[in-house]
């Protein structure tokens, strides 16, 4: 569920935002493969990163980061270790879901009011998915913003673009591992005065 309708305008979409007191930016790392051993519906989370931006000064105030022992398939692939820099030894010691998302929400406690956020679609979905296998409740009262879509939206630009294209577009330097969770979500709070429109990026070729 996206949370602000297609047909706004930008001075409606930046009315929308001065309510929202926090930006809770997500980015998740799941299990996975590039051999069909890990199927879609079986992958499952390994990192969540999050950290809060305050509306006010679009600045991130504190940030959040676990490892998650996977169940259905708790032996990463080379693939995934490849892609993400995830090690299997920087699991063994981690929490198991449950206890995660109980870190999370204890995490989030100061922080009453706030928006989830992620780019794209995919992070609220895993969480989706994995809250149906864990039998356990979704973690997040708000709605959901895509970060991508708005990007886009906010800059005037019909393509869609992933996160490292959007930094690019920004001419903002992508700092840390790409496809590490913490990462990729403390370089997606720096997208934010683009996000929500009072900055733009330079014509697009």
């Amino acid at each position: 569920m996206g949370l602000l309708a297609e047909s706004e305008s930008m001075s409606q979409v930046q009315d929308e935002f001065r309510r929202i007191p926090f930006f809770l930016i997500i980015d998740l790392e799941a299990t996975c493969c590039n051999q069909k051993t890990v199927p879609r519906l079986e992958m499952e989370i390994i990192e969540i990163g999050a950290v809060i931006v305050a509306q006010e000064s679009l600045s991130v105030v504190d940030e959040f980061q676990t490892f998650i022992r996977p169940v259905r398939h708790p032996q990463l692939t080379p693939f995934c270790t490849e892609l993400t820099s995830i090690r299997q030894s920087d699991l063994t010691d981690s929490p198991r879901y449950s206890e995660a998302l109980s870190l999370l929400q204890r995490w989030l406690t100061p922080f009453d009011q706030y928006l989830f956020c992620s780019w794209g679609d995919y992070d609220k979905s895993q969480f989706e998915q994995d809250c149906r296998f864990h039998q356990i409740a979704y973690p997040f009262r708000s709605g959901h913003l895509n970060l991508k879509k708005q990007f886009s939206k906010s800059q005037g630009l019909t393509k869609k673009y992933g996160m490292a294209g959007a930094l690019k577009l920004a001419n903002i330097t992508l700092e840390g591992t790409h496809h590490r969770g913490i990462d990729d979500a403390r370089n997606m709070a720096k997208l934010m005065p683009y996000i929500v429109g009072i900055e733009k990026v330079a014509s697009v070729k």
